[in-house]
């Protein structure tokens, strides 16, 4: 369901697929060549959601703000199964494990990977080029050149599969 909020409507670049089950509300921007997988939930009901290029946001996901603290996804990020991003920022190229929980004011630094499970408490800075897993998450080691292609070809595959999806399947909402 794509549905605004007070006067604030959804934009979706037209490229966008968004499972026919996902749920997006209000102030939410989502661009090119992104998907939204089933039963995810992008609500933005009290700050903004910004969402970049080529983003997946896996089945189950959930995105939401607290006043004054938007959700912000830049540029080529796979967000896994189940993650709740709440009110946070994460930078470009970056990968969240599926089932983690990346909380108020948390930033996630460019090309850094979130293991799954993992939580990153209000506040918590992880560095670019890192590998941080636990609860509470803990940078253990810089990512290497496997882990960069390993992101790669995942972030490549769901791009690829939510083109696929928006133009072979009726799972898809059409804007």
């Amino acid at each position: 369901m794509i549905h605004h909020y007070k006067q604030m409507e959804p934009d979706i670049h037209s490229s966008v697929f968004v499972a026919h089950d996902a749920d997006i509300i209000g102030d939410v921007t989502i661009q090119e060549d992104s998907s939204v997988w089933f039963q995810t939930v992008i609500r933005g009901d009290v700050a903004p959601a910004r969402i970049g290029r080529r983003v997946s946001i896996q089945d189950l996901s959930l995105l939401h703000q607290s006043p004054n603290m938007p959700v912000t996804i830049e540029d080529d990020v796979t967000v896994g199964h189940q993650v709740t991003l709440h009110a946070c920022t994460i930078r470009s190229n970056a990968l969240i494990g599926m089932g983690s929980l990346i909380l108020d004011g948390a930033e996630i630094g460019e090309h850094a990977f979130i293991g799954a499970g993992s939580l990153v408490p209000p506040g918590k800075k992880i560095p670019p080029h890192s590998l941080a897993l636990g609860r509470p998450a803990k940078v253990v080691r810089t990512l290497t050149e496997k882990d960069y292609e390993e992101m790669a070809r995942v972030r490549k595959s769901y791009v690829d599969k939510g083109q696929y999806y928006k133009q072979h399947t009726d799972l898809g909402q059409s804007f």
